[in-house]
């Protein structure tokens, strides 16, 4: 697959992604890619990341059920950035329960949350 060689893929053979609401552009999330990854998520239409703290391939929302279905995948310029244009199932893109993972603002020399949770993370995630 001779795409997967135009991206310029880090020494750990990751690419950064960012995931942005086909909707509204708001961005919900960055996340990594490795080409097993991306090839999953060209082939199934839902985002599938590489978890470095999982050290694995992680289907978004395999244990929420909030997955991302992909519209659009950009690369950058530099080609080593990519932007996933996806709907985002259920709302929420964040484990904390929000509808994104940049919720914190940085006001007075600290970081503050700026956006409510919607969904309690021990309803979403059983724990």
């Amino acid at each position: 697959m001779t795409w997967l060689n135009d991206i310029n893929w880090n020494l750990d053979g990751l690419v950064p992604v960012i995931a942005q609401e086909a909707g509204t552009g708001k961005v919900l999330m960055l996340a990594w890619m490795n080409r097993e990854s991306l090839q999953r998520t060209v082939s199934t239409g839902e985002a599938v990341y590489w978890s470095r703290s999982r050290n694995r391939l992680w289907h978004k929302g395999e244990e929420s059920g909030h997955i991302q279905r992909v519209s659009d995948i950009r690369l950058d310029c530099d080609n080593d950035v990519l932007l996933l244009q996806v709907e985002q199932i259920g709302g929420i893109a964040c484990h904390t329960g929000r509808q994104n993972c940049f919720f914190q603002r940085f006001v007075d020399g600290k970081w503050k949350a700026a956006e409510p949770v919607i969904k309690d993370p021990a309803e979403i995630y059983g724990k």
